[in-house]
């Protein structure tokens, strides 16, 4: 059945009048007794009793008008939502993070979105970098938070969150006397450091850094979460070079120091599909933006 005959159909059954339910309807008598014959055709029942005295809804014609209503509302409900999900106002954003965006405005650009966008269903999936590149590849994310790394071919990026990278040590360390420090004083310290496989990028600017410095780093600890890096660090396996986000976790006995100098900042960037592109993504960048600029943040 057509939405259409139906749309006339209601209104007819409304009205129990034609010239009336035409006038409704913006159209001329005639085309509208050929619709309503065709439905009733098609669905080989009378659906009205008509007589000099007017118009009168069968048996049948009750039954169909309950439909009718449903499925026009359904309609008018389907095509409403479409545009809204067209329009961002609605909808789903499948979203990847690394650990450390929970400590970079993450959960405030959240809290936001769903205030602005009380529609919308976020789902999430912590991963590393690399295994949310594929994610958005494979059409299995809208928008990803990654460490600094190039974006492939057909993924866009946006910088979200630069800051300075700091020393984390056990609160029992020497160097914790120290208001700042000179990365050369880690040259007899145990590294924790992710893993090359993990995030290839942080590994190696980590690395460059300590080899500037005039010394190339023991690394007996390589994990996968920056959680797993300060964790280690607390129970006393060595110190860590760590964004400075990571000062707001509140694990015990860690004892953060600001490095001497200038070096490499740590980055956080928002990358996606550049198409088809989620519209809900821009919603999620405009929040997060405005979270990194937040002072408490």
């Amino acid at each position: 059945m057509e939405l259409r005959l139906l749309h006339y159909f209601a209104t007819l059954a409304e009205e129990l009048h034609f010239g009336r339910a035409a006038q409704r309807l913006c159209i001329s008598q005639p085309p509208l007794s050929v619709a309503i014959k065709q439905l009733e055709q098609e669905l080989q029942a009378q659906l009205f009793e008509r007589s000099s005295k007017g118009v009168r809804l069968t048996a049948a014609g009750e039954h169909l008008l309950g439909k009718a209503r449903q499925l026009l509302a359904l309609s008018h409900q389907a095509a409403q939502e479409t545009r809204d999900v067209a329009q961002g106002t609605r909808g789903h954003l499948r979203l990847g993070f690394v650990g450390s965006s929970l400590y970079r405005g993450l959960p405030q650009a959240l809290a936001q979105l769903q205030l602005s966008h009380p529609q919308v269903r976020v789902d999430m999936l912590e991963a590393n970098s690399a295994e949310q590149i594929l994610g958005l590849q494979q059409m299995r994310l809208d928008v990803a938070l990654v460490y600094s790394i190039q974006p492939p071919d057909g993924i866009s990026s946006q910088l979200v969150v630069e800051e300075p990278f700091v020393v984390c040590l056990p609160d029992h360390h020497p160097l914790c006397a120290s208001e700042s420090i000179d990365l050369a004083e880690l040259r007899d310290d145990r590294l924790i450091l992710f893993s090359n496989l993990v995030s290839p990028t942080y590994h190696q600017r980590i690395y460059e850094m300590c080899l500037a410095h005039g010394f190339a780093p023991e690394m007996r600890h390589e994990v996968r979460h920056w959680l797993s890096v300060i964790s280690l660090v607390s129970l006393g396996q060595g110190v860590a070079l760590v964004p400075a986000a990571l000062e707001r976790v509140g694990l015990p006995r860690l004892v953060f120091r600001p490095l001497l100098g200038e070096h490499p900042r740590s980055e956080m960037l928002a990358m996606w599909r550049s198409a088809p592109a989620n519209p809900l993504v821009q919603a999620l960048l405009a929040h997060l933006q405005q979270a990194a600029q937040m002072p408490d943040m």
